[in-house]
Order: structure tokens, then C-alpha cells, then sequence
């Protein structure tokens, strides 16, 4: 793994950090403080796990130490993130949002033995997320933002496909990369649709 390839990791996360920040500041006079809690903590959640993975590799790359736990927890973070985020979405078009209105959620550990429980989750997390953007930008009558957010949805997938793949050749690593920063700069560039677009 080489130093450029792990600085240039740091890309597809600073673009969903933009993204999500983004999104927090238009939609948070929409949502009740539950709602906004859920899709707050979601996407930074989201960012962490994504800086975190990013960080493990620069400091693999520069040989200061191979903190593997950097690593091991970005898709446990990663699957967390988008579901609380998708959760917040979803209760602000579901659900009456008002300044009495709450939201508590109970986050209860649990220990799997196999990954597959995390996959399925990632996969409804990322698109309930993309789908309830989408509807908030139907309503907005903005359609580049929903084609980039299921440009987005794509890539993300595709990233997801490439991740179990070998990354062993270089030539996986760079594609793997290229993949992830076209999703993110897309949801970034849905954001910004979004926010330019009228209520």
C-alpha cells in the first residue's frame, strides 16, 4: 500500500463530511430534535469510520504501526452510521415534526460471528437513506439531486462489491478508490443540488 494511494483515501471521506454537513444544516429546521439527533449522529458516525479507515492506512503506509483496530471497526461504524442516519430521514418524512416532538433510540451491543448480518443492514441503511433524500428532493422538484443520489447508491454498492474482492493487486486498490470517490463526490454534489434548490 502506498503513501499516495492512502492520502488520497482521505478524499472520498472529506467529501461525504462536506456532504453531510450540507444536508444537517438544510434539513435541520425540517426535522424534529429525535430526527435530527439519529441523522446527525448517523453521518458522523459515517465520517469517523471512513477517517478512521483512512488514518490506519497512512500510518500502515508510512511504516509507524499497523493499528489493525482502525480497520477491523470501519464496517461495524460504517453499517451503524447509515442506519441511524437512514432512521433519521425516514422519521422526518414519516412522522409529525414539531419542537415537542422525541425520538429515543436504545443501541443494545450485540456479537456476531459472521459479517452477514452488518451486509444486509449497510445495503437498507445506504438505501433507505438515498431513497428518502430522494423523495425530500421530489418535493423540492429537483431531479439532478435524485439522479445523483442514486448515482450515488450505485457507486456505494459497488464499492461494497469491490471490497471482497483481492485487493493484494494495486491495480484493485485504485479502482476500489476511483469508485468511492465518484459515489461520494455525487451525494456531495446531490447536497448541493438540494440546497439550492427551493422548499
Amino acid at each position: 500500500m502506498g503513501i499516495l494511494m492512502a492520502i488520497v483515501d482521505f478524499i472520498p471521506v472529506s467529501l461525504f463530511l462536506i456532504a453531510a454537513i450540507i444536508l444537517q444544516r438544510e434539513l435541520y429546521y425540517m426535522m424534529s430534535k429525535g430526527a435530527f439527533a439519529l441523522f446527525s449522529a448517523g453521518t458522523i458516525t459515517v465520517f469517523v469510520a471512513g477517517f478512521f479507515k483512512a488514518t490506519w492506512k497512512l500510518l500502515y503506509a508510512l511504516n509507524i504501526c499497523d493499528f489493525v483496530a482502525l480497520s477491523q471497526c470501519f464496517f461495524p461504524m460504517q453499517t451503524v452510521g447509515f442506519v441511524l442516519a437512514a432512521s433519521g430521514v425516514v422519521a422526518m418524512l414519516c412522522h409529525k415534526q414539531g419542537k415537542g416532538t422525541a425520538y429515543s433510540v436504545a443501541v443494545v451491543p450485540a456479537a456476531f460471528t459472521s459479517s452477514m448480518p452488518f451486509v444486509v443492514l449497510m445495503v437498507l441503511g445506504v438505501a433507505v437513506l438515498d431513497a428518502s433524500l430522494c423523495v425530500v428532493a421530489k418535493r423540492r422538484k429537483c431531479v439532478g439531486a435524485i439522479v445523483l443520489f442514486l448515482v450515488s447508491f450505485v457507486f456505494i454498492m459497488g464499492m461494497g462489491y469491490l471490497s471482497s474482492r483481492d485487493f493484494t493487486d494495486p491495480a484493485m486498490n485504485w479502482l476500489a478508490e476511483g469508485v468511492n470517490t465518484i459515489g461520494q463526490g455525487s451525494f456531495l454534489a446531490a447536497a448541493l443540488l438540494l440546497k439550492k434548490a427551493k422548499a
